[in-house]
Parts: C-alpha cells; structure tokens; sequence
C-alpha cells in the first residue's frame, strides 16, 4: 500500500533514461522517468492507458501525430495503442501511470 521513493532503485532504459516503478498492483502501476536535457523517450505504443504528470522541466510530447509541448505540471494522457514518445527540452522528470500494470518492467 506504500512505498517510498528512497527505497526504489532507478534502471537504465534502452533509450538512455531512467526509470523506478514506484508502486504497482496487477491493475495499476506508477512510475517515475528521470530524463537529461535532450532525451527521448522514443515513438512505441502498448495495450495499456496511460496518464502522465510532468513533475519537473519541460517536454515535447507527440501522441498519435500531435506535438505539444509541456512544462511542470502539465499532464497527459494516452488512449491504449496509440504511438506517443517524448523529447527532453531541459532535464526533467514524468511520472506515469499505467493500466493495467506494465509487466515489462517489474
């Protein structure tokens, strides 16, 4: 039911993030995305819905062909299945949720 940030380890992503699950059941999973200046998040899609929180920088976000782009405290979300990525316009953090849970990566 509970867990603190200080206890989740960050894992490199294939793209050159870096990520830690914060929390997740079978039916709903956080995650915190930790990004340098200048780094992509890249296109991909997946089954799941997923909202996202732009807890800190600025992000250029695409879904389904759209471009926005995004400061702290923006959010987003993603309709299951449709391409989406992000780019890095200063370092920055996006916490996601998912739903279901992304079994990908615990």
């Amino acid at each position: 039911m509970f867990s603190r940030a200080v206890d989740r380890e960050w894992t490199a992503t294939p793209d050159g993030n870096r990520r830690r699950v914060l929390v997740h059941t079978d039916e709903l999973m956080v995650v915190e995305f930790g990004f340098d200046k200048g780094g992509v998040g890249a296109l991909h899609s997946h089954p799941h819905v997923q909202a996202s929180y732009v807890a800190e920088g600025r992000f250029e976000v695409t879904i389904d062909g759209r471009v926005e782009t995004l400061d702290a405290g923006d959010s987003f979300i993603v309709p299951s299945n449709l391409v989406h990525g992000v780019r890095a316009l200063e370092a920055g953090r996006l916490v996601d949720s998912f739903t279901p849970h992304r079994a990908d990566f615990v």
